[in-house]
């Protein structure tokens, strides 16, 4: 295996990351660190002054993830960047089997690992790019018809076998070992995005430049899942694919992205009460508030 010190540097973003962050930087002892923090105020900053001092701790503004990871990139040196979010660890030997997979595909990008809830269960992380098809199969619920169908479930990679190695379009950005040589070709991400969908565009500009994503399941990552948001952050989700979409499909193709959510979120909005009902007559309010480039500015 690998020895992964010297050549892999570790960039964690954290904001109100107390309870998770000492499990997160423990599963990386060893490695070059750097820990971007957006304004915590929970007892996370001095957790790692305390606990991890010959970790590199950078405080800046809260100007999104990609922002956050960009900055730590930019702090610390190595062959590759193993990118992990703050709620996620990962398990023992893992960080060395993402690194010999990288050795051994020479054009991949990133490589993903397999990641775990905190129970041990197979956390599904391999995802498609969005399309129009796809969005509607999300959106109007239509892969509860058929979850391990690629046809109703494409955005969740339906059907995907997460038990073996394979290319995928991109992978969740909890956990991604990412080769320096691919982002000095393709830049850094774009900090467009606040949160969401700042990986997949990272993943389509790889692969419009010929680089390659694997998910590599010999290397495991327990991830606790939307912790630093809890849901809260639905409409900067939204904002994400139609960001994407006009980027790489084209304003005309976005707008018909902004009418498909709307409508879908509006019947979302009819069936669902409470909380939930009001955030997705919310965000289809929102939707309907304007076209995209208006919606993209605010």
């Amino acid at each position: 295996m690998a020895d992964a010190a010297g050549r892999v540097a570790a960039v964690v973003v954290t904001y109100d990351a107390q309870p998770w962050i000492d499990r997160c930087l423990e599963s990386l002892r060893g490695l070059d660190t750097v820990v971007v923090d957006h304004g915590s105020t929970d007892g996370t900053v001095e957790l790692v002054r305390e606990r991890f001092p010959e970790v590199r701790l950078v405080e800046q503004a809260n100007l999104g993830l990609a922002a956050g990871w960009n900055r730590g990139m930019a702090e610390v040196g190595g062959e590759h960047w193993l990118i992990l979010n703050a709620d996620a660890w990962l398990t023992d030997g893992s960080t060395g089997r993402l690194l010999d997979f990288a050795d051994a595909h020479p054009r991949a990008a990133i490589v993903g690992p397999r990641l775990l809830n905190p129970d041990g269960s197979l956390q599904r992380s391999v995802r498609a790019f969005p399309t129009l098809w796809r969005l509607a199969t999300e959106y109007l619920f239509l892969r509860k018809l058929a979850p391990r169908s690629r046809l109703l479930n494409g955005f969740y990679a339906g059907g995907f076998d997460h038990d073996e190695p394979r290319r995928c379009d991109w992978v969740m950005g909890s956990c991604m070992l990412v080769r320096r040589a691919a982002v000095d070709e393709v830049g850094p991400l774009d900090e467009s995005y606040f949160l969401f969908s700042e990986e997949t565009d990272w993943a389509r500009r790889f692969a419009n430049a010929g680089w390659e994503v694997w998910f590599d399941p010999g290397a495991e990552c327990v991830h606790v899942g939307g912790a630093s948001h809890g849901g809260r952050l639905f409409r900067e989700n939204v904002r994400g694919h139609l960001r994407f979409l006009s980027k790489h499909r084209g304003a005309r193709y976005a707008e018909r992205a902004r009418r498909l959510l709307r409508v879908s979120l509006r019947a979302r909005a009819a069936v669902f009460r409470g909380e939930r009902g009001a955030q997705y007559r919310e965000v289809a309010d929102w939707l309907g508030s304007g076209r995209v480039p208006d919606l993209l500015a605010r």
